[in-house]
């Protein structure tokens, strides 16, 4: 720790005083280091979990990422938030194996980029003024799955979407179709606004 390494010549109250920390917070910490028992009950069960997370991640050749090591916890009787396990393992600077990456933009720049009427403002005085549209992937048992969507900006709703398990233009124009049934909104008032990458060529031109 960077004040037990330096208190001797610093001194606690400076080092934390440029940190920023209360020396109490110090004092508190070091006393519950001499005497776990001091610590507050939370810390005491993150403690324990942080050990089962630590056997499971090693048991299963540091492979496993937070759902599966939260499944491993729960099958052994040990009940616990999913949002704490994702807590304490990032606390611990542990992670499991990425299988891969997918990109799902990528600029094409032969092709014409629409002028930006929107210029990063993303605020609307009402509905169907403002749309963006966005593309992403959700990672699953099973692979990829990939989500086009159109969200109306006024209120940050999803006005329209379309899942696939392949990215295609099809999807996208789907998803503005959906959006356009719902709102049915005015052409001459509304800005569809999307990035000016895409997955591929055909995506760019149908958004």
């Amino acid at each position: 720790m960077f004040i037990d390494d330096h208190r001797e010549h610093l001194g606690v109250e400076a080092i934390c005083k440029v940190l920023p920390i209360a020396p109490s917070t110090y004092y508190h910490h070091k006393s519950i280091e001499l005497n776990p028992e001091k610590a507050s009950a939370r810390a005491k069960r993150d403690a324990f979990i942080m050990t089962r997370i630590t056997h499971f991640w090693e048991k299963s050749r540091k492979r496993y990422g937070a759902v599966k090591i939260w499944h491993d916890l729960l099958d052994e009787g040990t009940v616990v938030a999913r949002c704490t396990v994702v807590r304490l393992m990032k606390s611990m600077e542990i992670h499991g194996i990425t299988r891969g990456d997918v990109t799902t933009t990528k600029s094409n720049p032969a092709l014409p980029c629409p002028e930006d009427k929107v210029n990063r403002k993303f605020k609307a005085p009402a509905p169907n003024i403002l749309w963006v549209a966005d593309f992403t992937y959700v990672r699953t048992a099973v692979g990829f799955v990939y989500v086009a969507f159109i969200i109306d900006v006024f209120a940050r709703y999803i006005v329209g979407w379309k899942v696939s398990s392949s990215p295609n233009a099809q999807m996208v124009l789907d998803a503005l179709d959906q959006a356009l049934a719902a709102r049915q909104p005015d052409p001459k008032t509304l800005i569809h606004h999307s990035d000016s990458k895409c997955v591929s060529a055909s995506l760019a031109r149908a958004v």
